[in-house]
């Protein structure tokens, strides 16, 4: 991911093996992660169990903020692709309880169909 595009916040996928150190202390047992985007310093995991978002605040990034979504707990989600003029694409999720989705970009060089099936695969089991 270039300069430009992490300051205009577009996400790119990441090595499990390199958020697990990050986040292993917050996964239960027989949790595994399957898939990982990172989005500047933030990221966004996809566990066997849950989606975590991983906020990093401040200037420094030391302080974190670690929210946890259960799957069950999805309710609606989309995507926009990439137009000619616009090169970022969108994925919004609605979580219940809450009045407005989480909203990320990704980048064109990021397949938004991927991140697409990978959620639907756990939130539609």
């Amino acid at each position: 991911m270039g300069v430009v595009g992490g300051l205009v916040g577009n996400a790119s996928k990441i090595a499990n093996a390199t958020i697990a150190e990050e986040i292993g202390r917050l996964l239960i047992p027989g949790e595994k992660i399957e898939h990982a985007y990172k989005l500047i310093r933030d990221y966004f995991v996809f566990t066997s169990k849950r989606l975590i978002l991983v906020d990093r605040q401040g200037v420094t990034g030391k302080k974190v903020e670690y929210d946890s979504i259960p799957y069950s707990r999805i309710t609606h989600f989309s995507i926009e692709t990439a137009g000619h003029l616009d090169f970022d694409s969108e994925l919004s999720i609605w979580v219940a309880g809450l009045r407005t989705p989480i909203q990320k970009t990704f980048s064109r060089k990021l397949n938004i169909f991927e991140v697409q099936t990978v959620l639907a695969t756990y939130v539609l089991r």
